[in-house]
């Protein structure tokens, strides 16, 4: 990546009515509060701007991350050699009486609540997911029993040349916490629920109901990306890291909590190698103890090769 090519790149978002930040810092952008600079970060708030920067940016070699509410996010506070694409903003409508389509920086929150003012039910396990609904369809986020796959109908992508597809249904390949996005690298621009009609107040009290489950269990006074670790096949990440004696174990600033194993939480000074290394060591423990391989659910931001997937 060149200067020239950043300047470029940083005239192209401007000209396109981005908000542009110089030696953005990371931490300041994801929910685990840690990660360092990066030369350039962008903001875009629509479809019509993602087309137009991020294929730019591609064409001139600039290498790129793209993030959204960055709850899913592990970023090197050594920071990256890269531009930062932030998907954000927010539009959201009826397509019809029991169809949303919304733009891929919406927060889950404000879609859900958007449901609940129009008596629409489906996506009340979303509610307190602190991501945005791109990365939601990205990596086909759930929680209690709920899975976005369930009532998505179709999303519109782009990839990094700029070509902009739909896909519908099963074409979509979502299974737990993966997507065919996750295996292509196409961008997803905005999606499209099929709901169900019900009662407002039923659906209110569906999400109050998990989110007092989320506040009871969860550690959410702390920094974290949520759920450390996928769940493997047969078994629950937190039952092992409990059952192998390392709920309360830490690196640094880094913890595994106390109140849930299956979460590293940043006690406040955390470094990105306390982290890394938390969670080296309980992937080693629970493998050695147990056979089972836990595998990191967030993405991990980082220009050191043992960290790049």
């Amino acid at each position: 990546m060149t200067e020239d090519n950043l300047t470029l790149l940083e005239q192209k978002a401007k000209n396109a009515g981005c908000n542009v930040v110089h030696n953005a810092e990371l931490k300041n952008y994801t929910t685990f509060r840690i990660g360092g600079k990066v030369p350039l970060l962008a903001e875009l708030d629509s479809a019509e701007k993602c087309v137009k920067v991020i294929p730019f940016a591609a064409k001139h070699n600039v290498p790129y991350y793209i993030i959204g509410r960055g709850s899913n996010l592990i970023a090197d506070d050594r920071g990256v050699n890269a531009a930062v694409f932030r998907i954000c903003g927010e539009d959201i409508a009826l397509k019809d009486e029991t169809v949303m389509v919304c733009f891929a920086g919406t927060p889950l929150v404000k879609l859900c609540n958007f449901a609940l003012e129009h008596g629409l039910s489906g996506l009340e396990f979303a509610y307190g997911i602190p991501g945005s609904v791109g990365g939601a369809v990205y990596m086909n986020a759930g929680a209690y029993g709920g899975e976005i796959k369930d009532v998505i109908t179709c999303a519109e992508v782009m990839d990094k040349n700029g070509i902009v597809k739909k896909y519908f249904g099963t074409d979509l390949d979502m299974s737990y916490r993966r997507s065919r996005f996750t295996v292509s690298g196409e961008i997803v621009l905005s999606a499209e629920f099929t709901l169900v009609k019900d009662d407002k107040a039923a659906i209110k009290a569906r999400m109050d109901e998990l989110m007092e489950k989320r506040r009871s269990k969860q550690p959410l006074e702390y920094p974290s990306a949520g759920s450390t670790f996928k769940r493997p096949e047969g078994s629950y990440a937190s039952l092992l890291i409990e059952q192998c004696g390392l709920k309360g174990f830490s690196v640094g600033g880094a913890e595994v909590s106390t109140k849930h194993s299956g979460f590293v939480i940043n006690k406040g000074d955390a470094s990105f190698d306390d982290l890394m290394g938390l969670i080296a060591k309980v992937k080693a423990v629970v493998k050695e103890k147990t056979g089972y391989v836990l595998e990191c659910e967030p993405e991990i931001i980082s220009d050191r090769e043992e960290y790049r997937r």
